[in-house]
């Protein structure tokens, strides 16, 4: 993207405050326009001092209408500069707050494929710089950087009406100016690229780490990781500093030239008053003007600067926010409320990559109130097929529906309300319990609350604490044990009471005893309701209604599972070893 596309982007995430953003320009309009009265008045009165005769339409033989005419400019100017500035820093406040809540609205919709190849600690970073980069270039832009690059719009035609002959210097320079930033800007772009990409490898190590502290400590990694996060460090410096030092040039060379151009205006214009084609009015007016002029050019470095040093930031934040969520709702999408829970699989197939499929060809119903369990080694696709149901991708081929309709044309949050989960890792946020509950059910009374609770067999460990449901899990929930975050989590999806239940393992974080009681609480709750059980343990779903043994991707059995183990196929070796393997651990125990 180039540096005149990205900055028109920026400009149009203003949205709603766009209408402010074009009073603020006519504000800045006005102000440069302000500013040259100054210098053209001071000369002016320079040559009423001296004497000499006035011409065109400042005309006159007194100093006094002057000065007033300079004090009422300069009252304009520091009123207007007040309001521009006050109103500049409001607008930015208030649109870098509604784009950052767009973002990550926009980037919690995006699908788990997105979110399993991108690090969390990117995603944060990339939001955090991207909107602060926003907030200073609209900032600086409305504030002053605006301002500096019309006063050079106004300042250059006016000084070729007062005198060509000085003018040319002053053009000059701006010319000087605009080669040596081009070169500089074409010559460090790549640089600060990397540079960028650098920052985001430190952000994705510091924020790996710091997520994984307990394995860092526990394997004496500390020293390392310290060492690795400095290396990225050392790497980011090498590529920082050389751009560094071409923008330092830029500003050496830039005011090289202004102290130049200031001595060749009084050459010249000693020269030109010689030969009677100046005034000294004229000559004092022209060292304002190229005072005036260091200064807007010193701001339009630095506004190219803070372009080209956030360019690198707002275009990973651009990347992010171009992702098209693979996963949305169509136009016409519909919110049929509450569903009986009729699933049917008509020949879907998913890929992940488009070569090998994670499911192939899969299809059956499941009538509400069922209980359907998914088995098979590890990678053969029954998390996929689960995950296709609420909707975490979408299947290439074949058709999923709920109660006869396509779910594709049932609102994504609609669907995926009717739909409660346990996850196999047990996903909590860094809040409180009540809070962590209410995910599923944000009305939900504290009554509901203790009898969800006590159906999942958690309600003895969250009285055990001193705040009860106000205790916090903790980050990721590491405030609980496996076995009590699991229950949390069971509970959570029990208080969301969905007709469909999908149940990922939901009982292997547990002991023995617990996992019975919540077994027992699952069979209540799952009466009346579609419900999904992705399973390795085949104790853990004797009792369901039907079973499908996935294999590479394909159903390759399907029946109860009595019926499963008297065909004697894949399921039934599966059920013999796992049985053989117990009758072996109770031996033991008897021997012992």
């Amino acid at each position: 993207m180039s540096m005149l596309r990205l900055y028109t982007r920026v400009l149009e995430l203003l949205g709603k405050e766009a209408r402010l953003g074009w009073i603020l320009a006519v504000a800045n309009l006005l102000l440069a326009a302000a500013q040259f009265a100054e210098p053209v008045l001071f000369g002016k009165i320079i040559d009423v001092l001296s004497g000499k005769p006035q011409t065109g339409p400042l005309a006159t033989n007194s100093a006094w209408p002057l000065l007033a005419a300079w004090v009422g400019f300069g009252l304009f100017t520091i009123a207007c500069s007040a309001l521009v500035a006050l109103h500049a820093d409001k607008l930015a406040h208030r649109q870098r707050q509604a784009v950052l809540t767009d973002y990550f609205e926009h980037i919690m919709q995006l699908p788990l494929t997105f979110h399993t190849g991108t690090h969390s600690g990117r995603l944060m970073k990339v939001m955090l710089n991207g909107t602060d980069s926003l907030w200073r270039l609209w900032l600086g832009f409305f504030r002053e950087h605006f301002a500096a690059i019309l006063s050079l719009v106004v300042l250059l035609p006016l000084a070729f009406y007062i005198n060509w002959r000085l003018a040319i210097l002053l053009f000059a320079l701006c010319v000087i100016f605009t080669v040596l930033t081009t070169l500089v800007v074409r010559k460090t772009y790549g640089m600060q690229s990397e540079v960028e990409a650098h920052y985001s490898d430190l952000s994705a190590r510091a924020s790996d780490a710091l997520g994984n502290v307990a394995l860092v400590q526990s394997f004496v990694r500390i020293d390392a990781e310290v060492q690795g996060l400095r290396f990225v460090a050392d790497k980011l410096l090498a590529v920082q500093m050389p751009v560094l030092g071409w923008w330092a040039l830029v500003t050496v060379i830039t005011r090289a030239s202004t102290t130049i151009t200031v001595l060749a205006i009084f050459t010249v214009g000693i020269y030109l008053h010689g030969q009677g084609q100046t005034t000294v009015g004229e000559i004092v007016m022209f060292v304002s003007f190229a005072t005036m002029l260091i200064q807007k050019l010193e701001q339009v470095v630095s506004f190219i600067n803070s372009v080209f040093m956030e360019a690198p930031r707002l275009q990973e934040f651009f990347d992010v926010l171009d992702a098209v969520p693979a996963v949305r709702d169509r136009p016409n999408a519909m919110d049929t409320g509450r569903l009986s829970g009729l699933i049917e699989f008509n020949d879907v197939s998913f890929s992940y990559d488009g070569k090998r499929p994670a499911v192939e060809d899969v299809s059956f119903t499941a009538l509400p109130g069922q209980t359907i369990a998914l088995v098979g080694p590890t990678g053969a696709g029954k998390s996929t097929a689960i995950a296709l149901l609420h909707r975490a991708f979408d299947p290439q081929s074949g058709i999923i529906k709920i109660d006869g309709m396509d779910i594709r044309g049932l609102k994504l949050t609609a669907l995926r309300r009717n739909i409660g989960v346990v996850f196999q890792e047990a996903l909590l946020f860094n809040r409180s319990l009540a809070d962590n509950l209410r995910v599923g059910k944000p009305d939900a009374t504290d009554e509901e609350m203790r009898i969800a609770a006590s159906r999942a067999q958690a309600l003895e460990f969250i009285e055990r604490s001193d705040k009860k449901f106000e205790t916090h899990a903790g980050e990721r929930g590491r405030m609980l044990s496996g076995g009590e975050r699991q229950r949390l989590s069971i509970a959570r999806a029990l208080l969301k009471d969905p007709p469909i239940l999908i149940l990922d393992e939901a009982t292997s974080a547990l002991d023995a005893v617990t996992e019975a009681k919540v077994n027992a609480a699952l069979d209540e709750v799952m009466k009346g309701r579609t419900t999904f059980v992705i399973a390795h343990r085949l104790s853990t779903i004797r009792n369901a209604t039907r079973i499908l043994m996935f294999d590479n991707g394909r159903v390759i059995e399907s029946g109860t599972f009595d019926e499963l183990v008297a065909k004697g196929g894949r399921f039934a070796e599966l059920a013999k070893a796992q049985f053989m393997v117990q009758e072996y651990a109770r031996a033991g125990i008897e021997a012992k």
